[in-house]
């Protein structure tokens, strides 16, 4: 018989998890937010402000894939709670650092292992929490960390405008280094997942390539990655060019990127716990994650082809609603989780993220090319239709995972 009580000390490892990943979403949107000040500060002007902030998220992101690997095996070879650790302890750290800088290799490098430090908080807090929960408490603990985690984007562009000094990204930085090692002190109080720590000596732990050695596991793999990508697609195809979209259609007034984004993660913040509260009321992760899917679907069907004459506080709304029904990123993280066993999860959970925002990069450049053969809306719907016609495939595909036991091997 499951205990169904969250105890204290599992309460302490959710406030953890949620806080680090808090922490984690604030300096990932920081930098976007604060790329021209910083890049100006260092000498840069025009068009090198797009060109190298760019770049330098390119860096950030190739930490990120690489990290989510190399994070994965790590916690699947040497335990949970040690990535917990080390991951917020590399990006505050360069975190911190990054207000410090004075040239743009130092600033590419700092990106670089900040982007390898972020890559393995996520994956660290939801592996460690699923396996301590009761199973049919899991939904209820990561809905927590990826909620409040979300609402880290929000916070990021309200700090940046608290000064007008042009040297103010500086402490920025400084904020989201300290909050990551005030955060230190707490992990002090977590503990390792006692599922980890029955494994048996024999088995085989995080072995990257163990998820392609057959093709079941493989497909499930893909299929956990594939389910995600709509997130991203909203986050970095609608919200990122929605101040041009809505021109195209006629607009009383100007949407900001900025604000696009911070409202898309409003919505994303309340949409995870809605997400969450859902499927554990359906008791089904697939329910949940397919009703989200299809409601986004005809919501981004409308966002390209229906609105006309809008006021920038409508498009706000709109923004905000697509972020709500696309925040299912808590029930991603949680199936993909509970659907490999406990010498592969911590590997899984920390790379399908990473691939999932990874994945933007082909996304992207496939909406860039279609753009001079389709327009802007017709290019952003035709990626858009790839990219949930194989989420929903995928969705259907995979087994339920609620209430399952997870105390298995692959």
């Amino acid at each position: 018989m499951e205990s169904i009580q969250i105890s204290a000390k599992q309460k302490l490892l959710i406030a953890v998890a949620a806080l680090g990943y808090f922490v984690d979403v604030y300096d990932l949107i920081l930098f976007s937010v604060v790329r021209n000040p910083s890049l100006k500060s260092l000498g840069l002007s025009g068009s090198e402000l797009l060109d190298q902030g760019l770049n330098l998220m390119n860096i950030q992101m190739g930490g990120m894939l690489i990290g989510g690997i190399l994070w994965g095996i790590y916690g699947d070879k040497k335990g949970r709670k040690s990535v917990l650790f080390g991951s917020i302890l590399m990006y505050s750290i360069a975190n911190a650092l990054n207000g410090f800088v004075t040239d743009m290799n130092t600033y590419a490098i700092l990106r670089f292992i900040a982007g390898i430090g972020l890559a393995g908080e996520l994956g660290a807090g939801i592996t460690l929490v699923n396996e301590t929960l009761p199973p049919s408490k899991r939904g209820i603990g990561t809905l927590i960390i990826a909620g409040i985690g979300a609402s880290g984007a929000i916070v990021a562009p309200i700090i940046s405008n608290l000064s007008p000094d042009p040297e103010w990204w500086r402490t920025c930085y400084f904020i989201g280094g300290g909050m990551g090692l005030a955060l230190l002190l707490l992990r002090l109080g977590t503990f390792e997942s006692a599922m980890y720590k029955d494994l048996g000596q024999d088995v085989k732990r995080g072995n990257f390539f163990q998820l392609f050695s057959n093709t079941a596991t493989f497909k499930k793999y893909i299929y956990c990655i594939f389910m995600g990508l709509p997130i991203w697609y909203i986050i970095g195809i609608l919200v990122f060019a929605s101040p041009e979209i809505t021109q195209s259609f006629g607009i009383d007034g100007q949407i900001s990127g900025g604000d696009a984004i911070m409202y898309c993660y409003l919505g994303l913040t309340f949409g995870d716990f809605a997400s969450g509260a859902l499927s554990q009321v359906l008791k089904s992760r697939k329910k949940a994650v397919l009703i989200y899917l299809v409601l986004v679907s005809f919501l981004c069907i409308y966002f390209l082809y229906f609105l006309s004459n809008i006021t920038v506080a409508f498009g706000h709304l709109i923004i905000t609603a697509l972020g709500f029904f696309g925040g299912y990123w808590a029930v991603f993280l949680t199936s993909s989780s509970e659907q490999f066993g406990t010498n592969l999860r911590m590997t899984v959970t920390t790379t399908v993220p990473n691939f999932v925002r990874g994945a933007l990069i082909p996304i992207t450049l496939v909406f860039k090319a279609l753009i001079p053969h389709v327009g802007l809306i017709h290019s952003a719907a035709i990626v858009g239709a790839v990219c949930f016609s194989l989420a929903i495939f995928s969705v259907s595909s995979l087994k339920e995972t609620f209430g399952k036991s997870l105390d298995f091997v692959e």
